[in-house]
């Protein structure tokens, strides 16, 4: 769980508080469905064909999200998951992740162990 708080605490730090308290139950969330941190996001949109999405963010692009899209890509499980963890229905916490999840991503992706898959 430390890793998940240390992330919850950089976004806290860099985004604000909203964003800082969602990002560590949507990525135990993530993580709890099999889609492992930053790389099973990005697969889990690819897969949905909204690739596009994750490159933007990750770039510091701005490519809105909804709420609906947001259930269907990450799957009710994990949506329903985050709010539990928040106290809130599964619909807000749709609502969060898709205000949020474009700049978590970004975030993520800046202070993401660099890698040598520079091909995709």
């Amino acid at each position: 769980m430390g890793l998940f708080d240390s992330i919850s605490n950089l976004i806290h730090s860099a985004l604000g508080a909203e964003a800082g308290q969602l990002a560590a139950p949507l990525m135990q969330s993530l993580e709890a469905q099999g889609l492992g941190g930053l790389d099973g996001l990005k697969a889990q949109f690819e897969q949905s064909g909204l690739g596009a999405h994750v490159a933007a963010w990750t770039s510091g692009q701005s490519m809105p999200i909804d709420a609906d899209t947001v259930q269907q890509v990450l799957g009710l499980p994990a949506v329903q998951a985050v709010a539990t963890k928040l106290g809130i229905d599964p619909q807000q916490a749709a609502q969060l992740i898709a205000q949020h999840l474009p700049a978590i991503t970004q975030h993520l992706a800046q202070n993401a162990p660099q890698s040598d898959s520079a091909s995709s």
